[in-house]
């Protein structure tokens, strides 16, 4: 993973290809909290290049980075330690949210696993005035890698009917190889919107579109699906917001910068039917034309 640092070249370009197009107000639809402190088994690789705690004093500072000005007003937060501490975590999310500058727009998601009670999380949800919830595939209850893993097995129904009751926001980072091209994955998104109207949900990634062709190939089976959104964290080809703009317009395509994921360098490109994740300390980056710097 790319070391934590904001260089001449992120300066450069920020200035010539970013800045001049940015809103004078940005609010953030995806963005983690964390602490190194809530993976007691130790930080995993990519995290552990970032500072030890990134709370909302240091997501405001380091958005400046790529949103200068103080144009970044709010934004929907979630914690990150998926397979660590997620109680510590999601109290840590729940306590930056409430304690955030009145004029800052916070808003918290609570991290969810498959063997959470749904009256736990809807006490959670209570307790700490979340306003979605964020499941992971890697909490998923499947055998085998769960990169293969259907929706149902790590956002299980009974969360879905706790969002629906209490018309909570669901981030979803759905996986199987082609995404939302993949009839399994768009038979429960369909199954999930249509029996709970109140869920809210949000693709995460452009609807997992680090392949392009997957989000335009899969998108239109969700044309008539009200309750559905898709945020652009972390997506670094426009083919995906291309297609979604068009199929389920402009107002469905949700701002996110999936910090601290937007302030590594490198991006994700797709190779044939897939993609492939470059970073900066993994290139060679003496090329024959010149010699690279990544963003």
């Amino acid at each position: 993973m790319s070391v934590w640092q904001f260089t001449d070249a992120d300066r450069d370009f920020l200035a010539r290809y970013i800045t001049p197009h940015l809103p004078d107000r940005i609010f953030d639809a995806h963005a983690h909290l964390f602490a190194h402190a809530h993976f007691p088994d130790g930080v995993p690789p990519g995290y552990d290049k970032t500072p030890p705690v990134l709370g909302l004093d240091a997501y405001r500072t380091y958005m400046e980075w790529l949103h200068p000005g103080g144009r970044t007003q709010g934004g929907l937060f979630f914690g990150l330690a998926f397979q660590g501490d997620r109680v510590g975590n999601n109290a840590f999310v729940a306590a930056e949210v409430a304690n955030a500058a009145p004029a800052f727009a916070a808003r918290g998601q609570m991290l969810i696993a498959p063997s959470m009670d749904a009256d736990y999380v809807r006490a959670q949800v209570a307790r700490h005035g979340f306003v979605g919830l964020k499941p992971y595939h890697v909490m998923a209850q499947v055998d085998g890698p769960t990169f293969d893993a259907p929706i149902e097995a790590y956002l299980i129904e009974e969360h879905v009917q706790v969002a629906d009751e209490l018309g909570l926001t669901v981030t979803l980072h759905m996986v199987r190889a082609r995404a939302l091209a993949d009839p399994v994955n768009q038979a429960t998104i369909r199954r999930y919107c249509e029996r709970y109207p109140n869920l809210r949900l949000i693709l995460a990634h452009a609807a997992r579109g680090f392949n392009p062709w997957h989000t335009i190939e899969g998108i239109a089976a969700l044309r008539d699906l009200p309750n559905v959104w898709c945020d652009t964290s972390a997506v670094t080809e426009a083919g995906a917001f291309e297609a979604i703009v068009d199929v389920l317009g402009c107002d469905r395509l949700l701002y996110g910068t999936d910090f601290h994921v937007s302030h590594l360098h490198g991006r994700c490109v797709a190779l044939g039917d897939s993609f492939h994740w470059l970073y900066a300390d993994e290139m060679n980056l003496d090329e024959k034309h010149a010699a690279l710097q990544p963003v």
